[in-house]
């Protein structure tokens, strides 16, 4: 048995909004509750209503912009910055701007959607 997995086949997350999600890790792919990690494309306008989740998310931006609406604060950020969000934290995540934005998202403990609290 080999001390490492290599994924090749990530679960896409079935939307409705235009937005591309592939969790590489994570419930949905590996059964791991502890961690997810999933590689997202937001296109242009795409928004999500307001959560409150109870797991902390890190955000890497790869390539354009992505807004955060943080307790009332919009912070935006662009290629090559991150982010960390506190669990139980409201927050809104948007793309108002005119290109799409690839980012990495990594949830502890793993996204569900049990535990996103979306309004």
């Amino acid at each position: 048995m080999k001390n490492y997995t290599v994924q090749n086949s990530p679960f896409v997350v079935p939307t409705t909004d235009g937005k591309t999600i592939k969790e590489h890790f994570g419930l949905a792919t590996d059964g791991n509750s502890q961690l997810s990690i999933a590689h997202m494309t937001a296109p242009p306008g795409w928004s999500e209503p307001f959560q409150t989740p109870e797991f902390e998310e890190y955000t890497f931006i790869i390539k354009g912009q992505k807004q955060f609406i943080i307790e009332n604060e919009v912070v935006i950020l662009k290629a090559g910055q991150s982010i960390k969000i506190n669990k139980n934290v409201r927050v809104q995540y948007s793309n108002p701007f005119t290109e799409p934005c690839e980012y990495l998202a990594i949830c502890l403990p793993a996204f569900s959607m049990d535990l996103v609290n979306r309004e």
